[in-house]
């Protein structure tokens, strides 16, 4: 009898150890609650203890989740429809106020996350325009809904890592005009910089061909007066030269010579002189 009490014992002890220890794997939170309050939130991976019978532990996981939103119709700000379909990346990040408000239902969250996210894209795409929404960066978007969707989720504790657009587009019916319409607006304003940058190209030809004109009629100008500086000083270099009767008839002697040199030239040999002249004198050896 005492040898079963002491099995039955062993037993009882052996289930009570049992029932008291769970995991926390990474990635989870465990919820433990005393006669159904929450008293400790765990989130450390590793072995964990509670009391039987009078706690019992709750896993929520505390992974990304993925959800693919429904594609849905938004107004742009110049009132022109477009197609936005998005998925987002969430998370729980407060445990206590996920269950509270939530009851800890993923569905219950993709509800919240579903209409928060739409509202945020309808705020978004109603304030631009369409051109612009078309011509912005899929980042500046995704930070724009993801923040605004953020702010109407905290309250349920839990988070919108990102909210992606995937397609952002057209309508059928109307999705060629507005592209024929982009690509006629982008060749205007690619005909205007051309235009421009002819007009400026022009002003710069005509600035330099002034700019040309007035260096070269300088130059001219002082050309002119370096000859003329040359000329008066080879004038006072030559009265300086011949100043004296002397100096101004070997002057005239050698003029003489250089005359008579010039004229012996080609087949004509006669030369008329005066009798008196320089060139008679030297000739004849006077």
């Amino acid at each position: 009898m005492k040898k079963a009490l002491k099995y039955i014992a062993v037993l009882l002890v052996l289930l009570i150890a049992s029932g008291s220890a769970y995991t926390v794997e990474l990635n989870e939170y465990a919820v433990i609650r005393h006669l159904g309050r929450i008293v400790r939130i765990e989130n450390t991976p590793g072995m964990k203890f509670r009391i039987p019978f009078l706690q019992t532990v709750e896993i929520i996981s505390a992974r990304t989740i993925l959800y693919d939103i429904p594609a849905s119709d938004v107004i742009t700000r110049d009132k022109k429809s477009m197609i936005a379909d998005n998925f987002v990346l969430w998370k729980v990040t407060d445990p206590q106020a996920y269950i509270r408000t939530l009851n800890a239902s993923s569905n219950r969250a993709e509800e919240r996350i579903e209409a928060a996210v739409y509202n945020a894209l309808k705020n978004t795409i109603s304030s631009m325009n369409q051109d612009d929404i078309i011509a912005a960066t899929g980042e500046k978007l995704t930070a724009m809904i993801t923040k605004e969707a953020n702010s109407d989720i905290g309250q349920y504790g839990i988070e919108i890592v990102t909210s992606q657009i995937k397609i952002l587009g057209l309508p059928s019916d109307n999705e060629s005009a507005v592209y024929e319409r982009m690509i006629s607006e982008r060749n205007n304003i690619a005909a205007s910089y051309t235009a421009s940058g002819a007009s400026e190209a022009q002003k710069i030809r005509n600035k330099t061909d002034r700019e040309v004109t007035v260096l070269k009629a300088e130059a001219q100008r002082q050309a002119a007066i370096l000859r003329a500086e040359g000329e008066e000083e080879y004038m006072k270099i030559l009265q300086e030269a011949y100043n004296t009767p002397e100096k101004a008839e070997f002057y005239e002697y050698a003029r003489s010579l250089d005359a008579l040199k010039e004229s012996m030239h080609g087949e004509n040999k006669t030369i008329i002189l005066d009798k008196d002249s320089e060139l008679a004198k030297v000739l004849y050896g006077n």
